[in-house]
Formats: structure tokens, C-alpha cells, sequence
């Protein structure tokens, strides 16, 4: 269904390649360059509240496939990598929701849309790139690729003077090996929001649990070459993860939940 079709009450702007990479989001691109399907963002607005009420921000990966690029994922299994936009789903889906309930609150959905493919014109391991924000990373890994579309994008919606952001994202692995496949990680810089969505998750018997955010982890992200690098090492590959996503979400109060 065309949600700006269906409902009036949703405003729709998709955002080509060719904007995106005048905007500065050199690590989207170091994703979406590999592929010759062209990355987009695609936010939708719902304006239930008033007019100055702040928007509650959602963020949703949508890698609608994910090879895992010159850093190639193995051949067994990989054809379940399409479903590596289910962060992007879920925004919609909760789009869609909202635009039948009409709460009377502000929320703007904002899905990055890229592909990850191996092509001559794919990003290198060792590639440096400059993100939106001005910030640098050493792309160790061009199949940690979900955190380099989502930093551009968690920049990108600052312009919205969001009250909360909430990324939500098949992002790590890692994560199904420490919480396996019936919770969601629930990573925050702010407590209260941490705490309501895991009351919410209780609530609606969608559990997440907290996860940290500590500096201890962060030694793993340093780079000779760059503000930081794109993965750590094998242990706490999640919260590097979230750590990394941390560093665009300085100026608003953000969530992230790694629901792989």
C-alpha cells in the first residue's frame, strides 16, 4: 500500500543519490556506490500535534539486500539477507499504524534505503570517508555497513529538532549471540527513554533489554587514520556497534534498537 496514497494524514519526501551525496553523507555513500540501484531516504511526516510541538523521530534500516560488499558474507545463508530492511519495515509498519489510530502527536518515519553489492565502484576495506556531521571513519569492514547509512541519517534528522530519535536496525550479529532470537537490544543516551521503551516493550510483550553505552568500549573503535573505525573486535560487537551510531546522536535524545 502507498501510505501517502492511503492516508492524507502522511506527507512523503524521498531524498535520490544525488542529493544525498551533495549533503555530505560520505559513509551512506560508501555503501550505496557498490550497487547500481541508486540509495534514497524516504521520510514520512504525521502531523497529528500542534504545529510547534517537537516530532518524535523514527530510524529504519533498509538494506534491501546486503551482500556484505568487498567484505563478502558466505554463500550459506545469504539469501536471507534480504530481509536486512525489517528496520525499515518496522517504520512503516508503525507509520501505517499511526496513520489509523491519529494520535495527536508529531512522528516523521525516515528510512535509508541502500544496497550493499560488490562492484568495481564498491567501497574498499581501508577506505576513509567523511560523514555528514564532518566526522571521519576507517572502513574496516564493508559489511558493518548498516552503521554507515544510519550515521549519515542520524544526522540528517537533526533539521527536525526531534524531542526523541529511535533507530531501529538488523545490525549486528553479534547481538543474537548474546540475547538470541526473543529480545531486543535497547541501547540509550537517555535513561527515561530507555525506560519507556522497555516498559512499552513489557507492556505489548515485544521485550527488549538494556544494554550499555559505556567509554570502556570505545578504545576498540580507534583509528591511525580517522576520527574512529567502523567495527571493533569480535567481543561486544553490538555495543561497539550502538557506540559508534552514539556519536551521531549527540544532540537529541536517541534509542537504538538492534533487533537482528
Amino acid at each position: 500500500v502507498n501510505l501517502a496514497d492511503a492516508y492524507d494524514e502522511i506527507e512523503v519526501e524521498i531524498l535520490p543519490e544525488e542529493e544525498l551525496d551533495a549533503l555530505g553523507m560520505g559513509a551512506f555513500m560508501a555503501v550505496s556506490r557498490g550497487s547500481e540501484k541508486a540509495g534514497k531516504i524516504i521520510v514520512l511526516k504525521y502531523n497529528g500535534g500542534k504545529p510547534d510541538q517537537k516530532p518524535h523521530v523514527l530510524v529504519g534500516k533498509g538494506l534491501t539486500f546486503d551482500s556484505g560488499g568487498i567484505s563478502i558474507k558466505p554463500a550459506a545463508g545469504m539469501e536471507e539477507m534480504k530481509w536486512d530492511m525489517l528496520g525499515a519495515a518496522s517504520v512503516f509498519g508503525v507509520m501505517n499504524t499511526i496513520a489509523e489510530l491519529k494520535p495527536a502527536i508529531n512522528v516523521i518515519g525516515v528510512v535509508a534505503a541502500a544496497e550493499n553489492m560488490v562492484s568495481g565502484g564498491a567501497t574498499r576495506p581501508g577506505d576513509v570517508v567523511t560523514c555528514m556531521n564532518g566526522k571521519t571513519v576507517e572502513i574496516i569492514n564493508t559489511d558493518a555497513e548498516g552503521r554507515l547509512v544510519l550515521c549519515d541519517t542520524l544526522t540528517y534528522v537533526e533539521k527536525f529538532s526531534p524531542a526523541s530519535v529511535i533507530d531501529i536496525a538488523t545490525l549486528t550479529g553479534a547481538i543474537v549471540v548474546g540475547l538470541g532470537h526473543h529480545a531486543t537490544a535497547v541501547y540509550a543516551n537517555d535513561d527515561e527513554l530507555q525506560q519507556q521503551i522497555l516498559s512499552a516493550g513489557q507492556a505489548t510483550w515485544d521485550r527488549g533489554w538494556p544494554m550499555p553505552l559505556w567509554d570502556d568500549y570505545k578504545d576498540q573503535l580507534k583509528s591511525p587514520y580517522a576520527d574512529f573505525r567502523n567495527v571493533g573486535t569480535r567481543a561486544g560487537g553490538s555495543i561497539t556497534a550502538a557506540l559508534y551510531l552514539s556519536e551521531f546522536a549527540h544532540n537529541y535524545k536517541w534509542a537504538h534498537l538492534d533487533i537482528a
